[in-house]
């Protein structure tokens, strides 16, 4: 007697084809039940009203990029969909007529007074008890020391234009082609007609771009360089046509220059908004001024995110040596020792309405004026006097500043609904000319001698607050 064979079905013998239909039955059904969910569920941080009244400029458009420029670069997931405090977003056209409204109304804003002159450093090398001199101001006859003591470099053509900018601008910068050029995406249709972006990059950044023939195909209108929406300022390029030295040899220092005195750069802008290169805007920048400076909460003279882990300065220092942002550990403790020794207090309720000591300054949003001009000249001078991570000297220099400053320290999750983060250019070759900005030979020695985390655990156990 035979044996009779039995074979399975040759549709059932692909061991491929077994997988993929578990992979189906098994995603199958979240699929079904985020597509039935509700659908603004990703977007409830933002409350967004009818915002628009006419439709978007086409900012996709804008400007396409060649594909190898930005290949090596990956956008970081937002974890973070529900929120407590959402921000609530009032109609375009509201949002555009009112600043359109301030913006003309130039007298209304007091402003300070700065030194000027030569000395040896581009914020002129203050010790710490002439920069705590400057912290109390009473007196608007006082002159405030704001950097350029040094030149800045800029083509006469390029600082014309930013004179110019009396209403918002949107400014960020790449250095060390450290970054990718972003285009901002859901604007409106009036804003850039109303809004001035401004990207500033240096030589090294400027080879790359042109190395990928970015700047090949850029606009001239009236011998400025555009790349979509961002006009370019080449720093080191003076009206002769001539390099000249930028006033730091760090990147990251000629960068914060950028970041932190806008209201320098651009004496007539009334509003600023400041996007780190690794941030690309997804909400209009007119949006973010109307609704996170200018209503709800009395308005602000400057609004940026609270950091999504640290709350206390020194949890941010010891991040700084913990992760190498900056290497020099000896100069970071040297920094929060005299930070401590001069008045900073771990973040409390009695510093309330202030709800955290640590920010996230990829995104600052700026009302142009004294008390928020101040700051950042103070905050400014303490960069120079240690390194350029702005979160360390922020809560020393807002707590103890007079007048005080208010801000608007919006939720993470907002910020993560606002913008779209991304990785920076950490390649070395291929278009990335940059490397580390940060670390110092000293620093990199201490580093390389101890554990990370076991620096941390020394910083911790050097500083004694109260």
């Amino acid at each position: 007697m035979g044996w009779v064979r039995v074979r399975s079905p040759p549709v059932l013998q692909s061991k491929l084809l077994c997988l993929s239909l578990l992979y189906l039955l098994t995603t199958l059904p979240l699929a079904l039940y985020v597509s039935f969910s509700d659908p603004d569920s990703s977007s409830r941080c933002i409350l967004l009203h009818p915002f628009r009244s006419s439709a978007p400029a086409a900012t996709a458009a804008l400007f396409e990029y060649p594909r190898e420029y930005g290949e090596h670069k990956h956008a970081l997931p937002a974890t973070r969909a529900l929120c407590s405090d959402p921000a609530v977003f009032s109609g375009y056209k509201t949002a555009l007529e009112e600043i359109n409204g301030l913006s003309r109304n130039l007298s209304s804003s007091p402003s300070l007074r700065f030194q000027n002159g030569r000395r040896d450093s581009f914020a002129g090398n203050l010790s710490a008890d002439e920069r705590r001199s400057f912290f109390s101001h009473t007196d608007s006859a006082v002159e405030i020391p704001c950097g350029f003591f040094k030149e800045f470099p800029l083509r006469e053509a390029d600082r014309l234009a930013m004179e110019k900018c009396n209403g918002v601008v949107v400014a960020s910068a790449i250095l060390n082609d450290h970054d990718k050029i972003r285009q901002p995406r859901g604007l409106g249709s009036e804003t850039l007609r109303t809004a001035c972006f401004f990207m500033f990059i240096d030589d090294a950044t400027r080879r790359v771009l042109t190395r990928h023939n970015i700047l090949a195909g850029e606009r001239e209108r009236g011998g400025a360089s555009t790349i979509g929406a961002w006009r370019v300022v080449t720093l080191g390029r003076g009206g002769d046509g001539g390099e000249h030295q930028l006033p730091y040899e760090n990147p990251a220092m000629n960068g914060v220059v950028v970041k932190h005195l806008l209201h320098r750069l651009f004496p007539n802008a009334r509003f600023s908004v400041w996007v780190d290169a690794k941030m690309q805007l997804t909400v209009d920048p007119l949006l973010l001024v109307h609704s996170l400076l200018l209503v709800g909460k009395g308005g602000a003279d400057m609004a940026v995110s609270k950091h999504p882990f640290n709350l206390h300065t020194m949890e941010e220092a010891v991040a700084t040596a913990r992760w190498r942002k900056w290497g020099d550990v000896d100069a970071i403790r040297a920094q929060m020792e005299t930070y401590c020794r001069n008045g900073l207090q771990p973040w409390s309720p009695s510093k309330l309405p202030y709800p955290s000591d640590v920010p996230d300054t990829a995104i600052i949003i700026r009302r142009h004026g004294l008390a928020s001009d101040l700051f950042s000249c103070l905050l400014f001078n303490e960069l120079e006097a240690f390194n350029p991570r702005d979160q360390l000297p922020f809560a020393y220099v807002r707590d103890q500043m007079s007048p005080k400053v208010s801000m608007n320290m919006f939720e993470v999750e907002v910020f993560e609904h606002i913008a779209i983060e991304y990785r920076h250019n950490l390649k070395l070759g291929n278009g990335g000319g940059g490397g580390n900005q940060g670390i110092t030979s000293s620093g990199a020695e201490v580093l390389e001698s101890i554990d990370p985390l076991e620096s941390s655990y020394m910083l911790l156990n050097s500083f004694q607050v109260s």
